[in-house]
């Protein structure tokens, strides 16, 4: 299977992700808000109990998850090795699952939405998805189909 365009996509949402991530880190380090949509809730999200898992910005996790998936479809581009590409399924199905409890926490109990947490959470939802895809197209071809 051809992994150009594939691994292209599915590296720029992950780059994308890792952007915004390393943006809402750097604000939570500086202790600063996010630029926000007027009206928009990042202050409100950022300050909320739920922006700190165990003392640390949950935009920390996020570095580190969207460099481990970068890193993930990097090391299979070069390599053709579909069991990073599988990582890479499993770790973005574990990150669509946090992707949507943290929606729940902003929708049903923070009372506000973060622009920017919601463009990532759209990065770690349509790499998923595209990795479901090339997944599926990766195995087909393996199997001869």
């Amino acid at each position: 299977m051809a992994r150009g365009r594939p691994a292209i996509l599915l590296g720029a949402l992950a780059a994308a992700g890792l952007a915004i991530a390393l943006y809402l880190s750097a604000n939570a380090l500086a202790g600063t808000a996010a630029a926000c949509l007027p009206g928009g809730g990042c202050e409100t999200v950022a300050q909320s109990e739920y922006s700190r898992w165990f003392g640390i910005p949950v935009a920390f996790f996020g570095v580190l998850f969207s460099g481990g998936l970068l890193g993930l479809i990097a090391a299979w581009w070069r390599t053709g090795d579909g069991r990073l590409l599988l990582a890479g399924y499993a770790q973005g199905l574990v990150g669509v699952v946090i992707v949507l409890y943290l929606r729940y926490l902003e929708l049903f109990v923070i009372g506000a939405i973060c622009a920017w947490c919601v463009a990532y959470g759209a990065t770690i939802l349509f790499g998923w998805l595209a990795l479901v895809v090339v997944q599926r197209r990766a195995n087909r071809a393996r199997d001869g189909g």
